[in-house]
């Protein structure tokens, strides 16, 4: 219980104190969708990748704690390994989802707690959904878990440059409606579920 109290004040210090100038301030965040979030319940939180800066920028503007599976190179990264870890993220080695790391989102999901993929794995340079992976899916069935699609649009191009001078993209988060988990683990209703939560991810994205 302490362990909760104190992991939870040190997500909302690097929140409010780090993430939130960052978001708000150089990248002049946006959120639209909010209604969508549940507020009681936990659930898995889906979304396409382009950035090192999207777990602390989705867990910030979502407004809920979320623990994101981050590749284990992320935490050897100053700072924002800091920042990730603080912000109750959990390595994966080389982008890949191993049982120690399934069984540590299961046991999140069943404390309450919400966890966030990257459906693709890993950072795509056009920013859309590509090549999803069925994970998402799998643990949205074993946990029965609600899935929510969130789109982050122009996390892969953050920072662009004119006349040696820095021009900061604009981050808008869409969060889309809640997708119910799959009826089964078969390898059909997971491809389903999967390339339902990929179209709505890019169509958010627009």
């Amino acid at each position: 219980m302490k362990n909760n109290i104190f992991q939870q004040l040190i997500y909302q210090l690097v929140s409010n104190l780090f993430v939130l100038p960052i978001y708000k301030f150089v990248f002049k965040g946006n959120l639209i969708g909010s209604e969508n979030i549940p507020q009681k319940d936990s659930f898995i939180m889906v979304s396409n990748h382009g950035s090192l800066l999207d777990p602390p920028f989705l867990g910030h503007a979502l407004g809920r704690n979320i623990s994101f599976m981050a590749k284990a190179e992320l935490f050897k990264i100053p700072f924002l390994g800091f920042v990730i870890k603080a912000c109750g993220a959990y390595p994966v080695k080389r982008g890949i989802a191993d049982k120690h790391t399934i069984k540590i989102a299961c046991k999140k999901l069943s404390n309450n707690k919400c966890i966030g993929i990257f459906i693709d794995g890993t950072r795509q340079k056009n920013g859309l959904v590509n090549k999803p992976k069925q994970g998402a899916a799998l643990l949205a069935f074993k946990n029965q878990k609600l899935l929510l699609p969130v789109a982050i649009v122009n996390s892969h191009r953050l920072i662009r440059f004119k006349f040696c001078f820095p021009i900061f993209s604009k981050i808008v988060i869409k969060v889309g409606k809640p997708l119910p988990p799959p009826r089964s683990s078969s390898r059909e209703e997971l491809h389903s579920v999967t390339i339902n939560l990929q179209n709505n991810i890019n169509n958010l994205i627009g």
